[in-house]
Protein backbone atom coordinates (compact mmCIF):
# COMPACT_ATOMS: atom_id res chain seq x y z
CA UNK A 1 0.00 0.00 0.00
CA UNK A 2 1.54 3.65 -0.85
CA UNK A 3 0.33 5.90 1.61
CA UNK A 4 1.33 8.71 -0.25
CA UNK A 5 -1.87 7.86 -2.74
CA UNK A 6 -4.42 7.75 0.59
CA UNK A 7 -6.62 11.20 0.34
CA UNK A 8 -9.25 10.22 2.84
CA UNK A 9 -9.45 7.69 5.88
CA UNK A 10 -12.47 6.85 7.85
CA UNK A 11 -11.69 5.28 11.67
CA UNK A 12 -13.73 2.56 13.11
CA UNK A 13 -13.43 3.19 16.82
CA UNK A 14 -11.51 6.63 16.26
CA UNK A 15 -11.27 7.32 20.49
CA UNK A 16 -9.16 4.19 20.97
CA UNK A 17 -5.40 4.86 22.18
CA UNK A 18 -3.87 2.91 19.41
CA UNK A 19 -6.07 3.87 16.66
CA UNK A 20 -5.73 7.31 17.58
CA UNK A 21 -2.49 7.89 16.67
CA UNK A 22 -2.85 6.56 13.59
CA UNK A 23 -5.54 8.81 12.71
CA UNK A 24 -3.07 11.85 14.29
CA UNK A 25 -0.57 10.75 11.79
CA UNK A 26 -2.41 11.28 8.79
CA UNK A 27 -4.00 14.24 10.10
CA UNK A 28 -0.34 15.83 10.07
CA UNK A 29 -0.19 15.22 6.50
CA UNK A 30 -2.73 16.76 5.08
CA UNK A 31 -5.03 13.59 4.16
CA UNK A 32 -8.69 14.35 5.30
CA UNK A 33 -10.11 11.93 8.29
CA UNK A 34 -13.32 11.02 10.06
CA UNK A 35 -14.32 8.40 12.44
CA UNK A 36 -16.84 6.97 14.22
CA UNK A 37 -16.64 6.16 18.20
CA UNK A 38 -18.87 5.07 21.25
CA UNK A 39 -18.93 8.45 23.44
CA UNK A 40 -16.55 11.52 23.20
CA UNK A 41 -13.37 11.81 25.63
CA UNK A 42 -10.53 13.77 25.82
CA UNK A 43 -9.31 12.15 22.69
CA UNK A 44 -11.89 12.73 20.51
CA UNK A 45 -11.96 16.13 21.55
CA UNK A 46 -8.14 16.58 20.69
CA UNK A 47 -8.75 14.96 16.90
CA UNK A 48 -11.95 17.35 16.17
CA UNK A 49 -9.57 20.20 17.43
CA UNK A 50 -7.07 18.91 14.72
CA UNK A 51 -9.77 18.61 11.99
CA UNK A 52 -11.34 15.21 12.12
CA UNK A 53 -15.06 14.68 11.59
CA UNK A 54 -15.95 12.56 14.50
CA UNK A 55 -19.28 10.85 14.69
CA UNK A 56 -20.35 9.34 17.96
CA UNK A 57 -22.42 5.80 17.49
CA UNK A 58 -22.05 3.49 14.75
CA UNK A 59 -24.23 3.96 11.56
CA UNK A 60 -23.35 3.15 8.02
CA UNK A 61 -23.97 6.54 6.84
CA UNK A 62 -21.09 7.94 8.83
CA UNK A 63 -18.94 6.23 6.13
CA UNK A 64 -18.70 8.61 3.31
CA UNK A 65 -18.48 6.60 -0.64
CA UNK A 66 -15.27 8.12 -1.83
CA UNK A 67 -13.10 7.27 1.18
CA UNK A 68 -9.87 5.40 0.06
CA UNK A 69 -9.21 2.81 3.25
CA UNK A 70 -11.06 2.22 6.70
CA UNK A 71 -8.99 1.41 9.29
CA UNK A 72 -10.71 -0.26 12.06
CA UNK A 73 -10.33 -1.69 15.84
CA UNK A 74 -10.14 -5.51 16.41
CA UNK A 75 -12.50 -4.81 19.40
CA UNK A 76 -15.58 -4.38 16.63
CA UNK A 77 -18.00 -6.45 15.74
CA UNK A 78 -17.68 -7.94 11.92
CA UNK A 79 -21.65 -6.60 12.30
CA UNK A 80 -20.53 -3.22 12.48
CA UNK A 81 -22.64 -1.03 10.27
CA UNK A 82 -19.55 1.09 9.22
CA UNK A 83 -17.48 -1.93 8.76
CA UNK A 84 -20.32 -3.52 6.61
CA UNK A 85 -20.75 -0.87 4.54
CA UNK A 86 -17.26 -0.75 3.57
CA UNK A 87 -16.94 -4.31 3.14
CA UNK A 88 -20.07 -3.46 0.68
CA UNK A 89 -18.74 -0.94 -1.02
CA UNK A 90 -15.39 -2.64 -2.02
CA UNK A 91 -13.39 0.26 0.25
CA UNK A 92 -10.19 -1.41 1.92
CA UNK A 93 -10.13 -2.32 5.15
CA UNK A 94 -7.45 -2.32 7.82
CA UNK A 95 -6.95 -3.13 11.27
CA UNK A 96 -4.58 -0.94 13.91
CA UNK A 97 -2.01 -3.98 13.81
CA UNK A 98 -2.36 -4.21 10.03
CA UNK A 99 -1.63 -0.12 9.62
CA UNK A 100 1.22 -0.37 12.32
CA UNK A 101 3.10 -2.94 9.81
CA UNK A 102 2.57 -0.88 6.55
CA UNK A 103 3.73 2.13 8.17
CA UNK A 104 6.76 0.65 9.78
CA UNK A 105 8.15 -1.18 7.13
CA UNK A 106 9.58 2.00 6.23
CA UNK A 107 11.55 2.38 9.15
CA UNK A 108 14.25 0.97 11.26
CA UNK A 109 11.71 -0.03 14.08
CA UNK A 110 11.89 -0.71 17.53
CA UNK A 111 8.94 -3.11 18.86
CA UNK A 112 8.34 -2.75 22.66
CA UNK A 113 6.60 -6.05 23.82
CA UNK A 114 5.63 -7.67 26.70
CA UNK A 115 2.96 -8.45 29.38
CA UNK A 116 3.90 -5.64 31.11
CA UNK A 117 5.44 -2.27 31.37
CA UNK A 118 5.20 -2.02 27.65
CA UNK A 119 3.64 1.15 27.75
CA UNK A 120 6.02 3.06 30.21
CA UNK A 121 8.54 1.56 28.31
CA UNK A 122 8.18 2.46 25.07
CA UNK A 123 7.51 6.40 26.52
CA UNK A 124 10.79 6.26 28.15
CA UNK A 125 12.60 5.07 25.18
CA UNK A 126 10.81 7.91 23.31
CA UNK A 127 12.25 10.79 25.64
CA UNK A 128 15.54 8.72 25.76
CA UNK A 129 15.89 8.88 21.65
CA UNK A 130 14.11 12.53 21.44
CA UNK A 131 16.62 13.66 23.86
CA UNK A 132 19.39 11.59 22.09
CA UNK A 133 18.52 13.81 19.09
CA UNK A 134 17.00 10.76 17.00
CA UNK A 135 14.51 12.12 15.64
CA UNK A 136 11.99 9.35 15.99
CA UNK A 137 8.28 8.30 14.97
CA UNK A 138 6.46 7.27 17.83
CA UNK A 139 3.37 5.73 18.33
CA UNK A 140 2.49 4.86 22.26
CA UNK A 141 -0.43 3.16 23.96
CA UNK A 142 -0.88 6.35 26.05
CA UNK A 143 -0.52 9.95 26.54
CA UNK A 144 2.83 11.36 26.61
CA UNK A 145 3.40 14.10 29.47
CA UNK A 146 5.97 15.99 27.31
CA UNK A 147 3.50 16.21 23.98
CA UNK A 148 0.04 15.03 25.59
CA UNK A 149 -0.02 12.93 22.70
CA UNK A 150 -0.03 9.47 21.71
CA UNK A 151 2.54 9.91 18.90
CA UNK A 152 5.50 11.45 17.72
CA UNK A 153 6.08 12.46 14.26
CA UNK A 154 9.61 12.00 13.52
CA UNK A 155 11.33 13.06 10.51
CA UNK A 156 13.98 10.64 10.67
CA UNK A 157 14.24 6.57 9.89
CA UNK A 158 13.42 5.59 13.34
CA UNK A 159 10.41 4.17 14.56
CA UNK A 160 9.35 3.50 18.12
CA UNK A 161 6.33 1.23 18.56
CA UNK A 162 4.53 -0.13 21.45
CA UNK A 163 3.61 -3.85 20.44
CA UNK A 164 0.49 -5.70 21.69
CA UNK A 165 0.64 -9.35 21.94
CA UNK A 166 -3.88 -9.36 21.44
CA UNK A 167 -5.06 -11.39 19.10
CA UNK A 168 -1.33 -12.04 18.07
CA UNK A 169 -1.71 -8.43 16.77
CA UNK A 170 2.32 -7.43 16.95
CA UNK A 171 2.84 -10.57 14.06
CA UNK A 172 1.93 -7.62 11.97
CA UNK A 173 5.07 -6.27 12.78
CA UNK A 174 9.06 -7.01 11.19
CA UNK A 175 11.00 -5.22 14.23
CA UNK A 176 14.96 -4.32 13.97
CA UNK A 177 15.11 -4.20 17.90
CA UNK A 178 12.27 -6.29 19.93
CA UNK A 179 12.11 -5.85 23.36
CA UNK A 180 10.26 -8.16 25.73
CA UNK A 181 9.82 -6.69 29.10
CA UNK A 182 7.80 -9.64 30.57
CA UNK A 183 5.87 -13.01 29.54
CA UNK A 184 2.52 -13.94 31.87
CA UNK A 185 -0.89 -15.57 31.43
CA UNK A 186 -3.07 -12.30 30.13
CA UNK A 187 -5.75 -12.08 27.44
CA UNK A 188 -6.93 -15.18 28.00
CA UNK A 189 -10.55 -14.67 26.22
CA UNK A 190 -8.20 -15.37 23.69
CA UNK A 191 -5.06 -17.23 23.89
CA UNK A 192 -5.47 -20.77 25.25
CA UNK A 193 -2.46 -20.15 28.59
CA UNK A 194 0.43 -19.13 28.82
CA UNK A 195 2.61 -21.73 26.66
CA UNK A 196 -0.12 -20.41 23.76
CA UNK A 197 1.04 -16.75 24.27
CA UNK A 198 4.76 -17.83 24.50
CA UNK A 199 4.62 -19.38 20.96
CA UNK A 200 3.08 -15.98 19.72
CA UNK A 201 6.07 -14.42 21.34
CA UNK A 202 8.19 -16.78 19.77
CA UNK A 203 6.67 -16.34 16.24
CA UNK A 204 7.72 -12.83 16.51
CA UNK A 205 11.44 -13.22 18.08
CA UNK A 206 11.99 -15.94 15.20
CA UNK A 207 11.49 -13.39 12.15
CA UNK A 208 14.19 -11.04 13.33
CA UNK A 209 17.11 -11.88 11.70
CA UNK A 210 21.31 -11.74 12.39
CA UNK A 211 21.01 -8.27 12.77
CA UNK A 212 18.68 -7.73 14.38
CA UNK A 213 18.37 -7.69 18.60
CA UNK A 214 16.06 -9.07 21.02
CA UNK A 215 15.98 -7.14 24.74
CA UNK A 216 14.98 -9.08 27.21
CA UNK A 217 15.78 -10.90 30.86
CA UNK A 218 16.89 -14.43 29.14
CA UNK A 219 16.91 -15.91 32.71
CA UNK A 220 13.18 -15.42 32.92
CA UNK A 221 11.85 -19.28 32.81
CA UNK A 222 8.93 -17.72 30.97
CA UNK A 223 11.19 -16.03 28.30
CA UNK A 224 13.26 -18.72 27.88
CA UNK A 225 11.68 -20.77 25.86
CA UNK A 226 10.46 -17.80 23.60
CA UNK A 227 13.84 -16.89 22.42
CA UNK A 228 15.30 -20.69 22.47
CA UNK A 229 15.57 -20.60 18.44
CA UNK A 230 16.51 -16.46 17.99
CA UNK A 231 19.08 -16.14 14.89
CA UNK A 232 19.48 -12.37 16.50
CA UNK A 233 21.41 -10.56 19.09
CA UNK A 234 20.12 -11.41 22.53
CA UNK A 235 20.35 -8.60 25.02
CA UNK A 236 19.97 -9.25 28.51
CA UNK A 237 18.13 -5.67 30.07
CA UNK A 238 18.76 -6.23 33.33
CA UNK A 239 22.63 -6.28 33.11
CA UNK A 240 23.20 -3.02 33.91
CA UNK A 241 26.36 -3.05 35.92
CA UNK A 242 28.06 -4.35 32.74
CA UNK A 243 27.18 -0.94 30.70
CA UNK A 244 26.77 1.57 32.56
CA UNK A 245 28.69 3.66 35.86
CA UNK A 246 25.56 5.22 37.57
CA UNK A 247 22.22 4.12 39.00
CA UNK A 248 18.84 5.20 37.68
CA UNK A 249 17.26 7.35 39.94
CA UNK A 250 13.80 8.08 38.53
CA UNK A 251 10.79 10.20 39.23
CA UNK A 252 8.93 7.64 38.48
CA UNK A 253 7.91 4.99 41.85
CA UNK A 254 8.36 1.31 42.10
CA UNK A 255 10.97 -0.84 41.09
CA UNK A 256 8.99 -2.20 38.08
CA UNK A 257 10.27 1.30 36.71
CA UNK A 258 13.54 0.15 37.22
CA UNK A 259 13.32 -2.35 34.82
CA UNK A 260 11.40 -0.64 32.42
CA UNK A 261 14.36 1.85 32.45
CA UNK A 262 16.66 -0.61 32.07
CA UNK A 263 14.82 -1.90 28.94
CA UNK A 264 14.83 1.19 27.42
CA UNK A 265 18.41 1.72 28.88
CA UNK A 266 19.43 -1.01 26.88
CA UNK A 267 18.12 -0.26 23.41
CA UNK A 268 19.91 3.30 23.55
CA UNK A 269 23.00 1.68 23.88
CA UNK A 270 22.17 -0.44 20.56
CA UNK A 271 20.93 2.85 18.92
CA UNK A 272 24.58 4.31 19.57
CA UNK A 273 22.77 6.97 22.57
CA UNK A 274 25.16 8.83 24.41
CA UNK A 275 25.24 7.28 27.76
CA UNK A 276 25.22 10.47 30.16
CA UNK A 277 22.09 11.49 27.46
CA UNK A 278 19.88 8.32 28.03
CA UNK A 279 20.81 8.63 31.78
CA UNK A 280 19.36 12.00 32.07
CA UNK A 281 16.54 11.56 30.10
CA UNK A 282 15.44 8.50 32.02
CA UNK A 283 16.04 10.43 35.08
CA UNK A 284 13.45 13.68 34.14
CA UNK A 285 11.22 11.34 32.58
CA UNK A 286 7.91 12.10 34.64
CA UNK A 287 5.49 9.14 33.50
CA UNK A 288 2.56 9.06 31.11
CA UNK A 289 -1.26 9.37 31.33
CA UNK A 290 -3.03 6.71 33.65
CA UNK A 291 0.14 5.00 34.98
CA UNK A 292 0.47 6.07 38.63
CA UNK A 293 -0.72 9.27 37.31
CA UNK A 294 -1.49 12.49 40.26
CA UNK A 295 -4.61 13.96 39.25
CA UNK A 296 -4.64 16.28 42.05
CA UNK A 297 -5.44 16.95 45.28
CA UNK A 298 -9.40 17.42 47.24
CA UNK A 299 -10.63 20.51 49.07
CA UNK A 300 -9.83 17.98 52.07
CA UNK A 301 -6.38 17.87 51.23
CA UNK A 302 -6.66 14.31 49.85
CA UNK A 303 -4.65 12.96 46.82
CA UNK A 304 -6.16 11.27 43.86
CA UNK A 305 -3.70 8.85 41.53
CA UNK A 306 -4.80 7.17 38.88
CA UNK A 307 -3.27 3.81 37.01
CA UNK A 308 -4.45 1.22 34.47
CA UNK A 309 -3.41 -1.17 36.26
CA UNK A 310 -6.08 -4.02 35.88
CA UNK A 311 -3.77 -7.50 36.09
CA UNK A 312 -2.63 -8.99 39.46
CA UNK A 313 0.87 -8.83 38.83
CA UNK A 314 0.32 -5.05 37.84
CA UNK A 315 -2.26 -4.50 40.89
CA UNK A 316 0.21 -5.71 43.33
CA UNK A 317 3.01 -3.52 41.92
CA UNK A 318 1.78 -0.50 42.09
CA UNK A 319 0.12 -1.00 45.06
CA UNK A 320 3.31 -2.03 46.69
CA UNK A 321 4.62 1.25 45.13
CA UNK A 322 1.89 3.38 46.73
CA UNK A 323 3.08 1.75 50.19
CA UNK A 324 6.38 2.22 49.98
CA UNK A 325 5.69 6.20 48.73
CA UNK A 326 2.81 6.56 51.29
CA UNK A 327 3.77 4.30 54.00
CA UNK A 328 1.83 6.33 57.07
CA UNK A 329 -1.11 7.24 55.09
CA UNK A 330 -4.37 5.68 54.46
CA UNK A 331 -4.28 4.25 50.72
CA UNK A 332 -8.21 3.44 49.45
CA UNK A 333 -8.20 1.67 46.32
CA UNK A 334 -10.99 2.11 43.79
CA UNK A 335 -10.96 -1.06 41.54
CA UNK A 336 -12.78 -1.40 38.18
CA UNK A 337 -12.31 -5.27 37.33
CA UNK A 338 -12.06 -5.16 32.99
CA UNK A 339 -13.73 -8.01 31.17
CA UNK A 340 -15.59 -10.70 32.62
CA UNK A 341 -13.45 -13.35 30.96
CA UNK A 342 -10.06 -12.22 32.88
CA UNK A 343 -11.87 -11.91 35.90
CA UNK A 344 -13.25 -15.00 35.79
CA UNK A 345 -10.22 -17.00 34.79
CA UNK A 346 -7.99 -14.29 37.01
CA UNK A 347 -9.87 -14.49 39.91
CA UNK A 348 -8.17 -15.82 42.61
CA UNK A 349 -5.07 -14.14 41.82
CA UNK A 350 -6.91 -10.83 41.47
CA UNK A 351 -8.46 -11.53 44.41
CA UNK A 352 -4.68 -11.77 46.60
CA UNK A 353 -3.34 -8.62 45.11
CA UNK A 354 -5.08 -6.54 47.64
CA UNK A 355 -2.89 -6.74 50.81
CA UNK A 356 -0.92 -3.05 50.10
CA UNK A 357 -4.07 -1.21 50.66
CA UNK A 358 -6.66 -0.41 53.51
CA UNK A 359 -9.63 -0.31 51.88
CA UNK A 360 -10.84 -1.90 47.71
CA UNK A 361 -14.06 -0.40 46.41
CA UNK A 362 -15.20 -2.57 43.82
CA UNK A 363 -17.00 -1.07 40.99
CA UNK A 364 -19.16 -3.17 38.66
CA UNK A 365 -17.23 -5.13 35.69
CA UNK A 366 -16.13 -3.18 32.39
CA UNK A 367 -17.00 -5.10 30.21
CA UNK A 368 -15.49 -3.60 27.23
CA UNK A 369 -15.76 -5.84 24.31
CA UNK A 370 -17.41 -8.87 25.84
CA UNK A 371 -21.27 -9.43 26.44
CA UNK A 372 -22.56 -9.78 30.10
CA UNK A 373 -21.87 -12.96 32.47
CA UNK A 374 -23.79 -13.96 34.68
CA UNK A 375 -21.51 -15.84 36.16
CA UNK A 376 -19.00 -13.63 37.58
CA UNK A 377 -19.94 -10.08 39.14
CA UNK A 378 -18.18 -7.68 41.41
CA UNK A 379 -20.18 -9.26 44.29
CA UNK A 380 -17.86 -12.42 43.75
CA UNK A 381 -14.71 -10.71 43.27
CA UNK A 382 -15.11 -8.71 46.84
CA UNK A 383 -16.13 -11.83 48.33
CA UNK A 384 -13.23 -13.59 47.08
CA UNK A 385 -10.60 -10.68 48.16
CA UNK A 386 -12.30 -10.66 51.64
CA UNK A 387 -11.18 -14.07 52.24
CA UNK A 388 -7.72 -13.12 52.00
CA UNK A 389 -7.71 -9.46 53.24
CA UNK A 390 -11.08 -8.47 54.78
CA UNK A 391 -10.71 -5.00 53.31
CA UNK A 392 -13.29 -5.08 49.84
CA UNK A 393 -16.76 -3.82 49.36
CA UNK A 394 -18.77 -4.22 46.16
CA UNK A 395 -20.72 -1.17 44.66
CA UNK A 396 -23.19 -1.03 42.12
CA UNK A 397 -22.39 2.25 40.56
CA UNK A 398 -19.96 5.01 40.56
CA UNK A 399 -22.27 7.46 42.46
CA UNK A 400 -22.35 4.99 45.33
CA UNK A 401 -18.86 4.71 45.78
CA UNK A 402 -18.35 8.76 44.95
CA UNK A 403 -20.64 9.21 48.06
CA UNK A 404 -18.89 6.33 50.30
CA UNK A 405 -15.63 8.36 49.24
CA UNK A 406 -17.20 11.69 50.44
CA UNK A 407 -18.36 10.02 53.77
CA UNK A 408 -15.48 8.29 55.06
CA UNK A 409 -11.67 9.79 53.62
CA UNK A 410 -10.12 12.62 55.28
CA UNK A 411 -7.32 14.66 55.24
CA UNK A 412 -3.97 13.45 53.96
CA UNK A 413 -6.11 9.82 52.55
CA UNK A 414 -5.04 8.38 49.23
CA UNK A 415 -7.20 7.49 46.74
CA UNK A 416 -6.15 5.55 44.14
CA UNK A 417 -8.49 4.76 41.16
CA UNK A 418 -7.21 1.27 39.12
CA UNK A 419 -8.50 -0.45 35.77
CA UNK A 420 -8.59 0.08 32.12
CA UNK A 421 -12.02 1.26 31.70
CA UNK A 422 -13.17 4.60 32.94
CA UNK A 423 -12.60 4.16 36.67
CA UNK A 424 -10.20 7.40 36.27
CA UNK A 425 -13.70 9.15 36.03
CA UNK A 426 -14.23 8.93 39.59
CA UNK A 427 -11.26 10.90 40.97
CA UNK A 428 -11.56 13.21 38.14
CA UNK A 429 -15.78 13.68 39.29
CA UNK A 430 -14.30 14.94 43.02
CA UNK A 431 -11.32 17.28 42.34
Amino acid sequence: MNLDNIKKVHFIGIGGIGVSAIARMFLGRGVEVSGSDAEESKITKKLESMGAKIFYGHKAENLAGDVDLVVYTVAIDQDNPEFVKAKELGIETKTYSQMLGIISSGYYTVAVSGTHGKTTTTAMLAKVAVDGELDPTVIVGSLLKDSGSNLIAGNSDLFIVEACEYKRSFLDLKPNILVITNIEEDHLDYYKDLTDIQNAFKELVNKLGEDDFVVCNPNDEKVKLVIADAKCKVIDYTDLRGRATSTLELKVVGEYNQQNAKAAFAVAEILKIEKQKAFKALSEFEGVWRRFEYKGKTENEIEIYDDYAHHPTEIRAILKAAKDRFPDQKIITVFQPHLYSRTKLLLNDIAESFSDTDKVLVTPIYAAREDNDININNEILADEINKNTSNAEAFKDFDQIKQYLKDNTQKDDIILTMGAGDVYKIGESIL
